[in-house]
């Protein structure tokens, strides 16, 4: 089955006033000097995804300035047979909206759609940060596999909020605490076995022969599994949650590990090489588990993918992405980075101009 973006049009996004692609399915390479909005295109995909893209930008820092004309994204979506159309964007001191095939819809719906994933300079530090991070990553390859895993998400922190605040508000009713307690039970559950679930597939999918070390991931969180035994200490920990003003259990305090299996090393003491080494390999399995799964393989985007990589590790990198036959979407600042994909890729250079970037394919 075949999944990759057709059509790309922006229009007062970010430093694009307009531009408009055509794609073939193949990887896309954008390349040109640092500020010439190679990462605003790459943005602009990820919102064709749940989730506020991969900046997680507030929704009125993504129009272009100074016009603040509001913005707009427009695309057309091949996955397998059907050819979806897909608009999202905001006015002015409006909410963002989203239209498929032209009719309103949420975002959650993307997610059957076009699964994503990514990798930004910023991820390159995912190993040795604070959880945080490492559970938005889990959640977005989980939600390739279970499209309904980001509403659990959704439903889940809903619930989390409204009881933090009635923690806050030391309120000592407990009935007030059992409806929210039972979503939270529900929703953390379902949370949990999607990504117990996720890291057995990537498991599955295997790592030898890509050109990058093995990661043996595992899911570390505290929290009971089971609805009713997550609901019960969720209960129980009521005391103890209202002297800190917040929920102390739950599986928004997981956190996902990583081991180089080959060095039985941690992820956090490899080093920054080997660190960002990882990170794709795991993007790989990911890619090859939903290949295996659905036939097609996520929708990749790869900012500035080449650093801490050596000539090897690069064109390892771009074989791996051609054999999944994944779009994946790639910047650097020289074309010469992508010189091994050669004519397997589709290739844009960007420039910088008065009126907003300047982009012209190329020939490798």
């Amino acid at each position: 089955m075949a999944l990759h973006l057709r059509t790309l049009t922006l229009s007062h996004f970010r430093s694009h006033r307009r531009v408009a692609f055509h794609f073939d399915g193949r990887p896309v390479a954008f390349f040109g000097p640092n500020g010439a909005g190679k990462t605003n295109l790459l943005e602009a995909v990820s919102l064709l995804s749940p989730g506020r893209g991969l900046r997680r930008a507030a929704v009125e820092d993504l129009g272009r300035h100074p016009e603040r004309l509001g913005w707009r994204i427009a695309a057309t979506i091949q996955r397998g047979d059907a050819l979806h159309e897909v608009e999202t964007g905001a006015d002015p001191d409006s909410p963002r909206f989203l239209r498929i095939d032209g009719k309103t819809a949420p975002q959650s719906a993307l997610g059957r759609i076009a699964p994503m994933l990514w990798l930004t300079p910023a991820m390159d530090r995912l190993w040795i940060e604070a959880p945080e991070g490492r559970r938005r990553f889990l959640d977005r390859m989980a939600m390739a596999f279970f499209p309904d895993h980001a509403e659990a998400a959704l439903a889940y922190e809903k619930a989390m909020r409204q009881r933090n605040r009635l923690l806050r508000d030391q309120a000592r009713d407990g009935a007030w605490y059992l409806a929210l307690e039972a979503q939270m039970a529900h929703s953390g559950a379902q949370m949990t076995a999607n990504r117990r679930a996720t890291l057995r597939l990537l498991a599955g999918a295997g790592g030898q022969g890509a050109g990058f070390p093995v990661a043996a991931l595992s899911l570390l969180d505290d929290a009971p599994p089971e609805e009713e035994a997550l609901a019960a200490a969720l209960s129980a920990g009521r005391r103890a949650d209202m002297a800190a003003g917040r929920s102390l259990t739950g599986p928004h305090r997981a956190d996902l590990g990583a081991i180089w299996t080959e060095k039985d090393m941690p992820a956090a003491q490899c080093s920054t090489g080997e660190q960002k080494a990882l990170l794709i390999s795991t993007v790989l399995a990911h890619a090859r588990a939903l290949a295996a799964q659905t036939g097609a393989p996520p929708i990749l985007l790869l900012d500035e993918v080449s650093a801490h990589l050596d000539a090897d590790r690069r064109a390892a990198l771009y074989d791996a992405l051609c054999a999944l036959g994944a779009q994946a979407f790639l910047t650097g600042t020289e074309l010469a980075l992508f010189a091994p994909l050669g004519a397997r890729a589709q290739h844009f250079a960007l420039s910088d101009s008065a009126e907003g970037a300047r982009i012209d394919e190329a020939t490798p």
